[in-house]
């Protein structure tokens, strides 16, 4: 069985050795970059974050199985795949540790940016002792923006901090909102009541036809003065000129983002001159993460390989 990996051999914190030691009598092509040019002679994709469009699928000859090595699968024309007979399936993020890894890393982005960690070199470089005051996160409010694994990782992190955390999502669940002791959750449409009351606003969502731009210049404008902004889903959640615009008339106080417009990012972009925690689409990168998605990339190949039923899970 081929498999063709859509990454550098590198990619992934060493995610790729991995997969080839636990099967090695699967064949693994890893492609430069994070593209594919042809799906001919390959029995699975591993897609990342390529592009998997009609034209690509197109070249395929046997392919059976599309795995995600992890939750995102924006990227893909799911409608096509079915056309031509192609399984799509993900590792949800409850069950790899991904959700847990990308919540630990948004919680300290919160915590880097209440602390103003952009002005901490300086003190220390100025001996500045007791310097810059910070903000503690006890008693401000957190907005979850989508509360899929992610968001549930954070809520169950962030109840100890004693903030108070609301949220939206798809539906409004009075249980739901409960059983993750958020004060106030809402549907989508009441978005814009998240902006208003959030300290940090955080998103965990895809980015999909219903929520490219959510965050546009009215969503900006319609958080609090000084608000913050975190990103750990997808760059086109985002306006990014709004996006740019806000810290630059410092509507918004500062943001944290795994994720970006364009990945990786151009180290020259505008927006690493503001209050902006940067990390490269790492929010998933850990041991804990990268051992789930192994076992769950390698148990569907292993069902490809030996004729077994595949578990399509798209989560």
């Amino acid at each position: 069985m081929r498999v063709l990996i859509a990454a550098d051999e590198n990619a992934w914190g060493g995610l790729i050795p991995a997969i080839r030691q636990t099967l090695p009598d699967v064949e693994f092509v890893a492609s430069a970059g994070h593209a594919a040019e042809s799906l001919a002679g390959f029995d699975a994709l591993i897609p990342g974050m390529c592009r998997v469009d009609a034209r690509l699928l197109a070249t395929a000859d046997r392919l059976r199985l599309i795995q995600q090595a992890g939750v995102g699968l924006e990227g893909i024309d799911l409608r096509a795949a079915k056309q031509h007979g192609i399984m799509v399936a993900n590792v949800p993020s409850d069950d790899s540790g991904n959700a847990d890894s990308v919540a630990e890393l948004g919680i300290w982005m919160m915590i880097g940016l209440a602390r103003r960690q952009n002005e901490i070199a300086d003190c220390l470089a100025q001996q500045k002792l007791g310097q810059p005051i910070g903000m503690g996160l006890k008693g401000k409010t957190v907005g979850l923006v989508g509360l899929g694994g992610i968001g549930k990782a954070l809520a169950k992190r962030l109840a100890p901090f004693g903030m108070r955390m609301i949220g939206v999502k798809r539906e409004a669940d009075d249980a739901f909102a409960r059983e993750h002791q958020l004060d106030w959750l809402g549907t989508m449409a009441q978005l814009p009541e998240l902006l208003q009351q959030s300290d940090f606003v955080v998103l965990s969502l895809p980015d999909n036809a219903q929520t490219h731009r959510i965050i546009d210049a009215r969503a900006l404008a319609q958080m609090k003065p000084a608000g913050f902004l975190i990103n750990l889903g997808r760059g086109g959640l985002i306006d990014k000129q709004a996006f740019l615009a806000a810290l630059e008339s410092r509507q918004l106080a500062g943001a944290g983002l795994d994720v970006f417009w364009q990945e990786p990012p151009d180290p020259n972009d505008a927006l690493f001159r503001y209050n902006v925690i940067a990390t490269p689409h790492i929010g998933g990168v850990t041991d804990i993460s990268l051992a789930g998605n192994i076992k769950g990339i390698c148990d569907n190949l292993r069902r490809l390989r030996d004729g077994e039923a595949v578990i399509d899970r798209q989560a």
